[in-house]
């Protein structure tokens, strides 16, 4: 079934995702007296966040909200979060995300539980190069009511790479023995002291991980050895040098980013978490005693370790799949906009600067389609949402027709402190 707007209606432009990218580019939308329609696959603005949301942000609430966004909260009784205070996931949606969604101008646009199962053109496929604007652009949805098809007219897609982890095996492919693995795995932010806390007091973790859901993880479990005497912890990477997650410490312009890569240093250090360098997975292998073997081997030589579970936090990467009969123009190593990828390329870069970037940036052959938010950096891993918010303004600009104001990208985010710029580690 094809729900589409009357001949004299415009049609709307669908948004994908009710998180703070997707929130904003509505907000943008609204703003502008653009009819849209936004689709979230959780029952909840911010769906995604709630997964990990015993996990503070290491940017405080001033990086974290929207302009336009805020423009809507104020017009209600909402209370701002107090701008120099690093929020959990789980206030970021409290607070910010499901007050935003529930405004007058937003609530009407959102439908819940509803998961973007494709997108293409009405009655073509991606083989069909002529004429291809002319036809409005079609998203299907999977939802509690069945299957059905929406026209639009632009699509802007800020479903972020959350669930869509990177497989633990160091080629980029599932280790040997990964997919029978499944019991062991944690899931690359689990709930230490939380719900997940059984699961890990007296047992040894093996934390796989260059990134800062990595150190959020190693802490806490660092926190809960303190108390839970027989709690053992091996921190893996594929690097020789842990120098570049250990960052900038006190000269970090972002506090909470600078303290955690300071505090996790300690830890190496005080000898509280081991750390295996050098370390890229080749194989899993449960043990009769109910444990898993992680073994590696590189010209270097052969290492294992064997333990009670494995969180890997080894990162995310876009699902394409949803946009496969579109035209888009991706980077073959990033899978980001063409022209997005050298300024992110964590090759070269691994600080938190970016120059700033709009539609212009993210725009592909596909007329009207852009991919924001974290999706938009693909397989690169930093991203702040300070960045996802000048995005959609540029792109709702773009969709509207104010090219001056889509062309005008505006962006100052926090210095990292330390900015290296090779693969090494070296600063």
């Amino acid at each position: 079934m094809t729900i589409a707007p009357s001949p004299s209606s415009p049609l709307p432009v669908v948004v994908i995702g009710a998180g703070p990218i997707g929130l904003a580019a509505a907000a943008n939308l609204a703003q502008r007296g653009i009819d849209a329609v936004v689709l979230e696959a959780g029952d909840h603005a911010g769906a995604a966040i709630s997964a990990w949301g015993h996990v503070s942000l290491f940017s405080s609430w001033k990086y974290n909200i929207d302009p336009s966004g805020r423009a809507l909260l104020e017009k209600t009784d909402w209370v701002s979060p107090d701008a120099e205070t690093l929020p959990t996931g789980a206030e970021l949606v409290r607070d910010y995300l499901i007050p935003l969604a529930a405004t007058a101008e937003l609530a009407p646009l959102i439908r819940y539980n509803s998961r973007v199962i494709g997108m293409s053109r009405q009655s073509i496929d991606s083989t069909k190069t002529v004429g291809r604007e002319r036809r409005p652009l079609l998203v299907r949805i999977d939802s509690p009511n069945g299957v059905y098809d929406i026209l639009a007219s632009a699509i802007i897609d800020a479903s972020g790479t959350w669930g869509h982890n990177n497989p633990i095996g160091a080629s980029g492919l599932p280790a040997t023995g990964e997919t029978d693995s499944a019991s062991w795995l944690a899931g690359p932010l689990p709930d230490v002291l939380g719900t997940d806390r059984a699961r890990f007091a007296g047992k040894h973790t093996l934390v796989i991980g260059m990134g800062h859901s990595a150190a959020n993880t190693l802490l806490a479990l660092a926190e809960l050895r303190d108390t839970e005497p027989g709690t053992q912890i091996t921190w893996a990477i594929r690097g020789r040098s842990a120098r570049r997650l250990y960052g900038g410490g006190s000269a970090d312009e972002l506090p909470g980013r600078g303290a955690l890569g300071t505090r996790l240093k300690a830890a190496v250090e005080s000898g509280a978490i081991s750390l295996l360098t050098d370390f890229t997975v080749t194989e899993l292998t449960p043990q009769p005693d109910g444990r898993l073997t992680v073994t590696s081997r590189n010209p270097d030589g052969e290492q294992s370790v064997t333990v009670d579970a494995l969180a890997a936090a080894t990162g995310f990467r876009p699902d394409l799949a949803i946009l496969r009969e579109l035209h888009l123009s991706l980077d073959p190593v990033l899978e980001a906009p063409v022209t997005l990828a050298p300024l992110i390329d964590p090759n070269v870069h691994s600080c938190g600067t970016v120059e700033p970037h709009g539609a212009s940036v993210l725009a592909h052959p596909e007329k009207n389609v852009y991919i924001v938010g974290m999706k938009s950096y693909g397989r690169a891993p930093t991203f702040l949402m300070a960045t996802g918010y000048e995005q959609v303004r540029s792109v709702v600009a773009a969709i509207a027709g104010d090219v001056a104001s889509a062309g005008r990208v505006n962006l100052m985010l926090p210095e990292t402190g330390v900015c290296c710029s090779t693969t090494s580690g070296g600063c």
